[in-house]
C-alpha cells in the first residue's frame, strides 16, 4: 500500500466522527443484555461464604432482611436482593424484610413478590415485609427489645399478631441470621454496630460496588458474607444457579469495559503515527 493511501487511513481514523464510538458502545452494552453471553465468571470468597451460610441454616430458620436503598442503587442491589430471596425460599427460610429507607418498602415488596412467585411461598407464614420506619440505628437497637413494639403492624398496616410467621418472633433471639442489602447510611455498618456488636448475631450483606472497599475489611469477623456490587451480586446468582439481571449486566460491563480499551489503545496508536509523521514531516499534529 502507497504511503498517501496510509496516511488517508491514519487521518479517516483519527478524525471519525465521535458517534459512531458511541454507537459501539451502546451496542456493546445493549446485545449482551438481549442474548446473554455467559461469559465466564469465579465466585469470590466472601460471596461463596454468604451462599455457605444461607445453605447450612436448618430449614425453617428465620432471616430478617433490610432493604436499605433505593431505586438509584436498585440496579446493583435488586438483583442481589432478588437471588437472597429465591435461596431462601428454596431452603424452607422464613423471612421477615423490613426498611431503613422510605423506598426499600416498595422495592422489598415487589422482590418478595417476584422470587415469592416461584415458589410455594404465602405471605404472613413465610415471609412478612414490615415495611419502613424512621431512626436507622435506633430501630435496629429497639429490634432487640421488641420487634411488635418498633413494628406495631406491618406495611399493609396488618398488626403483626394477625401473622402467623411473627407470633414467635419479638427479639434477636428468635432470628438465626441478619441480611442489610445497603446503598449506604443507614445500612451495613449499623447492622454490624448493633445487631453483631451487641446482640451476638451473624450478620452478612451487599452493597454497591463503591462502598465494598469499605465494608470487605469487616469480613469475615464481623460479617459472614459479603456481595460487592453487580459482579457480587451475578456471583451469588452463579452460587444460585440463576442467570438473572446481574449475570447479563456483567456480561455487558465486561464487553463494554473490553471496547473502551480498545478504543484506547488505537487512540494512542494513531496519535503516535500522526506525531511521527508530523515530525518526519516537519509539521504538526
Amino acid at each position: 500500500m502507497a504511503p498517501e493511501a496510509k496516511s488517508g487511513i491514519v487521518d479517516r481514523l483519527r478524525n471519525i466522527d465521535r458517534r459512531i464510538i458511541f454507537i459501539f458502545v451502546a451496542a456493546s452494552v445493549v446485545i449482551p443484555l438481549m442474548f446473554p453471553l455467559g461469559l465466564p465468571l469465579k465466585s469470590s470468597p466472601p460471596s461463596r461464604a454468604l451462599f455457605q451460610e444461607i445453605e447450612s441454616l436448618q430449614r425453617g430458620s428465620v432471616v430478617l432482611m433490610a432493604f436499605d436503598y433505593d431505586p438509584a442503587t436498585e440496579v446493583e442491589l435488586g438483583p442481589m436482593s432478588l437471588a437472597i430471596l429465591k435461596h431462601c425460599f428454596r431452603k424452607g427460610h422464613k423471612v421477615v424484610g423490613l426498611a431503613l429507607w422510605p423506598q426499600g418498602a416498595g422495592l422489598a415488596r415487589a422482590t418478595f413478590s417476584e422470587a415469592g412467585s416461584d415458589y410455594n411461598v404465602k405471605y404472613g407464614v413465610d415471609y412478612v415485609n414490615l415495611g419502613f420506619k424512621a431512626g436507622g440505628l435506633v430501630v435496629i437497637d429497639s429490634l432487640g427489645k421488641s420487634f411488635h413494639e418498633s413494628f406495631p403492624k406491618d406495611v399493609d398496616g396488618t398488626p403483626l399478631e394477625d401473622l402467623p410467621l411473627m407470633k414467635n418472633i419479638n427479639t434477636y433471639a428468635d432470628i438465626d441470621f441478619v441480611m442489610s442489602m445497603s446503598a449506604g447510611d443507614p445500612g451495613l455498618p449499623f447492622w454490624i454496630m448493633m445487631a453483631q456488636g451487641r446482640y451476638g448475631k451473624k450478620v452478612g450483606g451487599g452493597c454497591t460496588a463503591v462502598s465494598a472497599p469499605m465494608l470487605y475489611p469487616y469480613y469475615p469477623n464481623q460479617l459472614v458474607g459479603l456481595l460487592g456490587g453487580m459482579k457480587g451480586a451475578a456471583e451469588y446468582e452463579l452460587l444460585v444457579g440463576e442467570k438473572g439481571a446481574a449475570t447479563k449486566g456483567m456480561d455487558a460491563q465486561s464487553i463494554a469495559h473490553a471496547l473502551i480499551v480498545l478504543f484506547v489503545i488505537i487512540g494512542n496508536i494513531f496519535y503516535f503515527v500522526g506525531k511521527r509523521r508530523a515530525k518526519r514531516g516537519g509539521g504538526v499534529i
